[in-house]
């Protein structure tokens, strides 16, 4: 296997975007700041993969257009994934292990605030026996927390406790949505949103992009910045119908987690779009007390849909980068209920 790093990351997290951007003005100003912090220029990049969904979009290969910002000559490899961006890491990173090239370029973007996206995440499910009821995806996310009160896993101040550490971890972060200094106290007198879940328990609804560069050992000791050396990287797929699986356990995470190698981890940032869903992510990456997680804030303080999975990779490499964490671990999810995860563990060396 080729050692590959982490050399690049910069990302726009925000409730709206500011006016009507087309995808191009969102990540041209992104990839201008990755050459300017690598040192690098376009032809260093040897392939480029983005994440992103013509659903959300609201038209056919939208992902076409977002090329235009990489700019037309010279003539690049390129490919996209229909997921969040972490998976176009993960398709850079093979590409990179194929020996074909040795630096790689990954980007996600989405303006979720045009649609109504939790009806729109509802296109996800199995479209013969549960599409036609129309279930959103927070009503979903309500049943899973309230499988896991029932049986007496979590209870509601834990989960408020998550959503306490969150946003006021996320007081430092620039790009999140929702931050501050919170207590357990505020969020529980907050009025029922999707019962169990209050508004906070519930990420925010987020419009956004990220880019990341990846790089194999030689080309990766020529960037201007630091390397987070990806030690482990996983991904696993559990069955989409929500009745052939327990809910309250993510066996996916596990397997995931253990394939990749998470012992020894200092620090961990977990996709986790509901309060509830760290907990059940925690457990299944055996994840002690001892472990800091989501110093970012995590998605409960902002969710852009197709970059946020890779902007938990990105925020694990920033705290290798600044010596914060010798050893980190990131997550990203998709599907409904923790149904698809990704795995990556990282290492300062």
């Amino acid at each position: 296997m080729r050692d590959v790093a982490v050399v690049g990351f910069a990302q726009r997290q925000m409730k709206e975007l500011d006016g009507s951007p087309t995808c191009v003005e969102l990540l041209v100003p992104i990839f201008a700041e990755l050459f300017e912090q690598t040192g690098w220029t376009k032809d260093d990049i040897g392939f480029w993969c983005s994440g992103s969904s013509d659903y959300l979009a609201g038209r056919s290969f939208s992902f076409v257009s977002a090329v235009d910002a990489i700019g037309a000559l010279p003539p690049v490899m390129e490919s996209h994934v229909e997921m969040d961006a972490a998976w176009a890491l993960y398709e850079a990173w093979v590409k990179i292990q194929t020996g074909e090239v040795d630096s790689a370029l990954v980007y996600g973007f989405g303006k979720a605030s045009a649609g109504i996206l939790r009806r729109t995440m509802t296109l996800q499910l199995d479209p013969y026996t549960v599409t036609p009821l129309w279930p959103d995806s927070v009503s979903i996310a309500g049943m899973q927390a309230r499988l896991g009160l029932d049986s007496g896993l979590w209870d509601e101040k834990a989960m408020a406790e998550v959503v306490a550490r969150s946003m006021t971890d996320a007081a430092g972060n620039e790009w999140a949505i929702r931050k501050g200094a919170t207590t357990v106290d505020d969020v529980l007198g907050q009025p029922v949103y999707a019962d169990p879940l209050r508004r906070w328990d519930c990420a925010p609804v987020s419009d956004g992009a990220a880019a990341m560069v990846i790089a194999a050992t030689g080309k990766a000791q020529t960037a201007d910045t630091a390397s987070a050396w990806i030690t482990g990287f996983e991904h696993r797929i559990e069955p989409i119908a929500l009745n052939s699986r327990d809910l309250t356990v993510s066996a996916s995470t596990a397997a995931a987690g253990a394939a990749a190698g998470v012992d020894g981890v200092g620090l961990a940032e977990l996709h986790a779009p509901f309060s509830h869903q760290e907990l059940i992510l925690r457990e299944a990456l055996g994840l002690g007390d001892d472990v800091r997680v989501n110093p970012s804030g995590g998605a409960l303080t902002a969710n852009p849909m197709f970059s946020a999975g890779l902007n938990r990779i990105g925020e694990a490499a920033r705290q290798v980068w600044s010596g914060a964490s010798q050893r980190a671990l990131a997550h990203a999810t998709s599907g409904p209920a923790l149904q698809q995860n990704l795995v990556l563990t990282m290492e300062a060396r």
